[in-house]
């Protein structure tokens, strides 16, 4: 399955299936325990959200590759840790939160590495590039990068994740009053930075 996301074109690893399906509480109650998240579950949930959780890291990063080590190593990891998955229904959040952090510590030697550099790096535009589309993706992506870091993951996961106030705060392991506050001061800052009426 391929098409675009941001520009950046998208790949799924495998044709998206089915999740396994999560016993309910009234059947783990009945005796059926669940020892973490299984191979199987955890691979069906990866599979059927990989092109979200890509659109996950494209928003805290920009290129694609990176974009698919991220998300492919997040699998690994969460992989390596599922039994720490005591609720199957969370794999999907673990799956996202290690995307977050793992984009974070890319960004963190991105950072590094350009200080490190000692010319500036070109400009990597193409001159198609130049549509009025473009120049507001532009726009609010330059927008987003001005915006403090906590602010910005909250403004992603919030409104291009499509995750609610209670999932951003699980997923960034941070209050929902914090998650409310840093949107409303994001969404404040990004109208000043674009120029729009408050």
């Amino acid at each position: 399955m391929s098409g675009a996301l941001g520009g950046l074109p998208v790949t799924a690893p495998m044709s998206a299936a089915r999740p396994a399906r999560i016993p309910n509480q009234r059947e783990a109650a009945a005796g059926t325990t669940v020892a973490g998240t299984t191979v199987d579950h955890l691979t069906e949930t990866y599979r059927a959200h990989y092109r979200s959780l890509l659109g996950l890291a494209a928003l805290l990063l920009d290129d694609t590759a990176s974009c698919e080590d991220v998300v492919q190593e997040a699998f690994i990891r969460v992989h390596s840790a599922r039994k720490r998955v005591r609720d199957p229904e969370k794999t999907l959040a673990y799956l996202r939160q290690t995307v977050v952090n793992l984009s974070r510590s890319a960004l963190r030697r991105r950072i590094l590495g350009l200080k490190l550099l000692t010319k500036p790096m070109p400009d990597m535009a193409s001159a198609e590039e130049g549509a009025y589309d473009q120049l507001e993706r532009d726009s609010l992506i330059k927008a987003m990068k001005g915006l403090q870091r906590r602010q910005r993951e909250v403004l992603v996961l919030r409104y291009f994740a499509d995750m609610t106030e209670a999932q951003v705060a699980e997923t960034l392991g941070i209050s929902l009053g914090s998650v409310k506050a840093y949107g409303s001061r994001g969404i404040a800052a990004l109208r000043i930075a674009m120029g729009a009426p408050a």
